[in-house]
């Protein structure tokens, strides 16, 4: 089936934010546009809030005049369910409680026609669940906006149990029509993004909750060596700490208290403080005027070591051996499992899920995962307590020889960013073996709807499958319960790549 044609109806019923922003974008894309609200007057008032916003676009040229009089003309306010009865889709935004949806649907579905595509925008609830009791559930689809709906290009187009193939392959293409960006997934708990983006929250947490970093220090790794737009305190201060442990139990409750889930209790006592971000005026930091923002620990500066060893092929952080080089380190190359020999003796490698303090008589400062170690700002290295501090500021000298701010945090499996990673795409490729959406569909998804610097398929390639899997595995043998048990997707592709290497 092809999308909607410019000329059918789309009907909105839900008048907030979300509801406001799904009609603006269908308006634009040339639709006639029917607001509905159950409560009295406020479809109205939606209506004047949408054509101030299209105003606004008129004003910063992002829209002309004569479109804007067009879309105006095109948007009207209903008063009665009955009143969207010709519409072709229908997109409900309204509280996200199962009863009431169903309730929704069931009203809408004796009034329209049963071409009608009927559609919710839940992103919490099960598709199939909403469409359950429904007389045609087959045309019934999720199409799971995010906000703000007219700015963010991402819509997953979410297949319930029932849906039929044409019918998501009608919302597909009409949402591609409106300019979006569409992905098709199946109904799982939290669809793609609110399941695959779970660790990128969880992992922080689990390093801050065992004393290893400050909130301050861990958003900064994520963002200067990991690459992320934001690290994930500041981010669910933005989002609303209820909001985003809300999402977290949710999905862990529908997965059967799944290990890999388990929400945070540091959070939910920072939720049960009233502590819930930037609403409220605190959350992981304070927002109140004039408040300072906690620095992240940096280390003071250290002299450069002369010459370094580096033993074997670095693997992802192979680029480093170029970098020093440049930085005028001398660099003399032995065969060996992948590291770097300090003057003082000191190794350095790559976080690979173990820790310091197992190395009985060895001094091993590990260093962080980074999405591209030239342009990365910060470098984030953990050691045990007993490692010498003239060995540890070397390998600080060495990173600051680079132009990189140091942070030296506590001697945790896989410290921040290699984690996070690893269990990105853990979940990202359990979701595709489960055929929950493609490895493209889910790249995408988490590129646009969460801003990721890359997908975490796409990154697990570039670190490699089975270091991936490798990492994992040290870190399930170190926390057995189960959280960090590599999936049989992971350890597919693991030693898929283990046997073309061999």
């Amino acid at each position: 089936m092809t999308a909607l044609a410019q000329d059918r109806t789309v009907a909105v019923v839900g008048t907030g934010t979300m509801g406001q922003g799904i009609a603006q974008v269908a308006l634009v894309a040339g639709h006639p546009v029917r607001l509905y609200d159950s409560a009295p007057g406020r479809a109205g008032e939606a209506v004047a809030g949408l054509t101030a916003r299209l105003d606004r676009l008129v004003e910063k040229g992002r829209m002309d005049a004569a479109a804007r009089e067009a879309a105006v003309g095109r948007l009207h306010a209903a008063e009665e369910l009955g009143e969207l009865a010709d519409a072709a889709l229908v997109v409900e935004a309204i509280v996200e409680h199962l009863p009431v949806k169903q309730q929704l649907f069931a009203d809408l579905e004796k009034v329209v026609g049963d071409d009608t595509v009927l559609a919710t925008n839940t992103s919490s609830l099960s598709v199939t669940a909403i469409a359950g009791g429904l007389r045609l559930p087959g045309r019934f689809v999720g199409l799971h906006f995010f906000n703000p709906a007219p700015l963010l290009p991402l819509v997953e187009v979410v297949s319930g149990f029932a849906t039929g193939a044409d019918v998501a392959t009608r919302a597909y293409e009409t949402m591609k029509s409106w300019g979006k960006t569409p992905v098709r997934c199946a109904d799982t708990p939290g669809f793609i993004v609110n399941r695959v983006a779970r660790p990128f929250y969880a992992e922080a947490l689990r390093v801050y909750e065992e004393g290893a970093a400050d909130p301050a220090t861990i958003d900064a790794a994520l963002r200067e060596c990991g690459g992320f737009r934001m690290g994930p305190f500041e981010l669910t201060d933005l989002i609303g700490q209820d909001v985003n442990e809300a999402v977290t139990r949710s999905v862990w409750e529908s997965f059967y208290q799944d290990p890999k889930f388990t929400p945070s209790l540091a959070q939910r006592r920072l939720v049960e403080s009233g502590r819930l971000g930037r609403k409220s005026g605190h959350g992981w930091f304070s927002y109140a005027e004039g408040a300072e923002r906690p620095e992240p620990h940096t280390a003071p500066p250290a002299e450069a070591p002369e010459k370094i060893v580096v033993r074997g092929d670095l693997g992802p952080a192979e680029p480093l051996v170029g970098l020093f080089e440049e930085a005028g380190i001398k660099v003399r190359r032995k065969g060996g499992g992948g590291f770097v020999v300090l003057p003082g003796g000191g190794r350095l490698g790559l976080a690979d899920g173990e820790t310091s303090f197992e190395y009985h008589g060895d001094d091993i400062i590990y260093f962080d995962l980074a999405l591209d170690y030239a342009s990365a700002s910060r470098i984030v290295l953990s050691t045990s307590e007993q490692t010498p501090a003239e060995v540890l500021a070397e390998a600080v000298g060495l990173f600051q020889a680079l132009g990189k701010q140091v942070s030296v945090i506590g001697d945790v499996p896989g410290m921040i960013v290699a984690r996070t990673v690893a269990m990105l795409a853990d979940l990202a490729a359990d979701a595709v073996d489960r055929g929950v959406a493609t490895a493209e569909d889910v790249d995408t998804a988490m590129r646009l709807g969460v801003n990721y610097p890359v997908g975490p398929l796409e990154w697990a390639g570039k670190v490699g499958h089975e270091r991936v899997r490798d990492l994992l595995l040290s870190l399930h043998e170190r926390y057995p319960t189960g959280r960090y048990a590599p999936s049989l997707a992971t350890s597919r592709r693991g030693y898929a790549e283990e046997g073309r290497d061999s």
